[in-house]
């Protein structure tokens, strides 16, 4: 069986920044096993692999150890491919583990639908701000834990102790700050599930974005993910919903044969 396969940079305006994201585009379901091998084989944060399924598209994620319940970036890669490769039109809409995600088209970027993930306020554990090398002024956990420093500043300069994160009970960390020249920067660690620094994360920002949007008392951000590639998400919070936009580039085409 010969797959299409897509290398897209998400979340970037150009090539070789944002998110690194594969997207296969299967014909026929195929076993989680051989699913698994091709997304450690392509060795990116996420892999999607897109199904055809009546007028939507059924999409699944991996990272190069494990299958994930959401993804952002990878959405938005898939959504890309499907746009400018596959000549679908948007609005599209995707069946996944985390409901029907929705992603529609806004001028030159995509615009993904997904549910907001809150988190409650939690206590800074010594374990947390050990693994993280330095003390969050606020700590909050949904999946992941979100913790919150001063500057932006302080976000730039954590080396955090990937062992000990990896360590901790849950999916990830979620860093964030206010930002200079945007109302947030984040990073996100998630070596546990294979990724030590997720270069920019989409479902980091279904906590972010709720964080925010009641700490600035408004509900649309420009935000930044500044990890060494970078990333720039636009964000609006509505109701229980999260609008995430960004654009794509397309790095790669090619085969996969299995």
């Amino acid at each position: 069986m010969k797959v299409p396969y897509f290398h897209v940079d998400a979340f970037a305006s150009e090539m070789f920044r944002g998110n690194p994201a594969g997207v296969c585009l299967l014909r026929e379901t195929t076993d989680d096993a051989t699913l698994q091998r091709i997304a450690f084989e392509n060795n990116l944060s996420e892999t999607a692999f897109v199904l055809p399924h009546g007028e939507e598209f059924s999409i699944r994620w991996f990272t190069p150890t494990v299958e994930v319940d959401l993804c952002g970036h990878a959405t938005l890669a898939a959504a890309h491919v499907l746009v400018t490769e596959a000549r679908c039109h948007a609005p599209l809409h995707f069946d996944s583990a985390s409901g029907i995600l929705g992603v529609s088209a806004e001028g030159d970027r995509l615009v993904l639908d997904f549910p907001t993930l809150p988190g409650k306020s939690a206590t800074a554990t010594r374990m947390l701000t050990e693994a993280l090398g330095a003390d969050p002024c606020e700590v909050h956990k949904a999946e992941d834990f979100l913790c919150v420093y001063d500057r932006a500043e302080d976000i730039l300069s954590l080396s955090p102790d990937m062992a000990a994160i990896a360590a901790l009970d849950a999916r990830g960390v979620i860093v964030t700050a206010p930002g200079h020249d945007c109302d947030f920067v984040s990073r996100f660690f998630a070596p546990g599930c294979g990724i030590p620094e997720d270069p920019v994360t989409g479902s980091a920002h279904c906590t972010l974005a709720p964080y925010w949007a009641e700490r600035l008392g408004k509900t649309t951000f420009f935000a930044r993910q500044v990890s060494s590639r970078g990333g720039e998400l636009w964000c609006e919070l509505v109701d229980d919903r999260v609008r995430i936009g960004g654009r794509c580039v397309t790095y790669m085409r090619g085969e996969i044969a299995i």
